[in-house]
């Protein structure tokens, strides 16, 4: 596999197309800060690092749905930077979202958070997905 970030972000699109309640994927740092940085914006209602069953782990993530409509909290995810053409961006001219209602995840040198974190703390970094 050559993108293990779009795998990821694939598993939890197909797994919201359909209307899955929980998604396991294949367990990795970047994976597990990503997973916390959802949980966080509460865009995913629980997860659950497993160790053991796969040399690095797997996530089990509970997804998030409104009990009333049955539409899930994520309306979009998308890969920006890929192996083949990365995207890197300074604290000026960080990304907005959705006009501010989603969020964009980076890569750091202090780490993996999202585009209000680290324009506060002014520092750049490849974006790595989009998150509405």
């Amino acid at each position: 596999m050559t993108d293990p970030i779009a795998d990821y972000l694939t598993r939890l699109r197909n797994a919201i197309s359909a209307n899955h309640r929980v998604v396991e994927v294949p367990a990795s740092n970047l994976k597990k800060e990503i997973t916390k940085i959802l949980f966080e914006k509460g865009y995913i209602l629980n997860y659950k690092f497993v160790e053991g069953e796969t040399p690095g782990g797997i996530i089990k993530i509970a997804l998030k749905y409104d009990p009333v409509n049955k539409v899930n909290a994520i309306k979009s995810l998308q890969r920006v930077s890929r192996p083949g053409l990365r995207k890197y961006t300074g604290y000026k001219d960080m990304p907005r979202v959705l006009n501010g209602l989603g969020i964009a995840i980076l890569s750091t040198s202090r780490g993996i958070m999202t585009n209000k974190e680290a324009k506060e703390q002014k520092i750049g970094g490849e974006v790595l997905c989009y998150i509405y």
